[in-house]
């Protein structure tokens, strides 16, 4: 639990935590896989979350005891991330990474979004997407590129969109807005005729990645290591990325997925990261209530 003495830092709030999603990154750090760059031990997991603010640091400008907000508590991912994280009745976290809950959200849907919908954002500006490009989304049915697909067309003006996930997730891809939804269990998606300006691999194939994308296009990955031209990124959380797309939220241009097992008391917390382990789930899990 945060203690009140984390917002005597100035910047810092404590928000009561309605509910928090749960990422890769957290059963990976519970795994030791960042041990070298972690806090050290005992550590809550737990980067996003969805609450409301009981208390703000004498700097804070933004937000008032009261107001429903949201975000990735953690600025660099994988640098150090805060010690106590979001799995707790109570969070402690700088102003500049969180933003106002959308107004249409529930706090569940809300949770679900802030690392996911940052990392989707950050690679796709990586990539310098822009209006008229194409894009192969690797893990279109998962946390990120559910959100991905969603961004590419309807933020960044994507003309086409393709995505790959299994047999039983494809419609939900067409739901999202992909325009070629692909088999993965069926076909091999490098081996296609069709090349892309931009693929955003969600999943870790960036040696087959590279081999989808048109000459000059950029591949963007998240998950393990980047083969040429492939370029690999942690995401820098950042508050004013949720405020910039609050507005595709509230419009519902772009929408929360979240798993159909994916929603756990905090009682079923060790369940839910078994789940997430399992790498089937869809969009994301999210933990409520947490008392």
């Amino acid at each position: 639990m945060a203690s009140d003495s984390d917002v005597t830092i100035p910047s810092k709030i404590k928000a009561w935590v309605v509910a928090a999603s749960l990422n890769p990154v957290d059963f990976k750090r519970a795994l030791g896989f960042f041990k070298d760059i972690d806090s050290p031990p005992p550590i809550v997991p737990g980067y996003d979350v969805a609450g409301v603010v009981v208390k703000v640091g004498d700097q804070v400008k933004k937000f008032k005891v009261g107001d429903e907000v949201y975000g990735d508590i953690n600025e660099k991912a994988l640098d150090h991330p805060k010690q106590h994280g979001t799995l707790a009745e109570y969070t402690a976290v700088e102003e500049r990474l969180l933003a106002l809950k959308p107004k249409n959200l529930s706090f569940i849907e809300a949770a679900s979004l802030p690392l996911a919908i940052e990392t989707a954002y950050e690679g796709l500006e990586r990539a310098r997407f822009s209006p008229g490009k194409s894009i192969l989304v690797l893990g279109g049915a998962g946390g990120v590129g559910t959100l991905v697909i969603q961004l590419a067309k309807e933020v960044f003006g994507a003309s086409r969109v393709a995505a790959t996930s299994s047999t039983g997730k494809l419609e939900l891809l067409k739901s999202l807005g992909a325009d070629l939804a692909i088999d993965y269990t069926k076909e091999n998606f490098e081996d296609l005729p069709e090349k892309f300006d931009v693929v955003y691999d969600a999943v870790g194939q960036s040696e087959r990645a590279v081999r989808a994308v048109k000459e000059g296009g950029s591949v963007v990955t998240i998950a393990g290591a980047a083969t040429p031209p492939a370029v690999l990124f942690i995401l820098t959380s950042n508050g004013s990325v949720l405020e910039k797309l609050n507005p595709f939220l509230e419009s519902q241009k772009i929408k929360p997925v979240i798993d159909p097992k994916g929603t756990f008391p905090f009682s079923q917390a060790p369940e839910a990261f078994s789940y997430l382990q399992t790498g089937r789930v869809t969009g994301k899990v999210v933990i409520h209530p947490i008392a």
